[in-house]
């Protein structure tokens, strides 16, 4: 994973496990890799490590159980609502830059079809 110097690394990889969470990478009620893989993993200090597992727990993204290690959530209702305010907020994030560059609701509107149809549902 590329860092971004501007952003704390613990926010990084939270959102990292987030978007594998709401992408389906990572089930609900699946495991997630102990504070020392995690570390390993991203490379990362294992104090952040365990700092990513707080956030996402003081978030009701997942839980741990004593001796057995931490858990996506289980609650899809959370996940549904995390996944909604991530895209309402991406989605304002484009707009504003849109409206910023003084470009009309018509072409925000075909840049984003245009968008959709030539790459993002491509794929699948």
């Amino acid at each position: 994973m590329q860092y971004n110097p501007s952003l704390p690394i613990y926010i990084q990889v939270e959102a990292d496990i987030i978007k594998d969470m709401l992408n389906g990478k990572l089930s609900s009620g699946e495991r997630l890799p102990s504070g020392r893989d995690l570390a390993v993993k991203y490379k990362i200090n294992p104090n952040t490590a365990s700092r990513v597992y707080q956030e996402l727990e003081l978030k009701g993204l997942c839980f741990t159980k004593r001796g057995m290690g931490t858990f996506v959530t289980e609650d899809e209702r959370r996940l549904k609502t995390e996944r909604e305010r991530r895209a309402k907020e991406y989605t304002e994030e484009y707009v504003v830059r849109m409206k910023d560059l003084s470009i009309s609701r018509e072409l925000i509107q075909e840049y984003v079809k245009e968008e959709i149809d030539a790459s993002v549902y491509k794929a699948k």
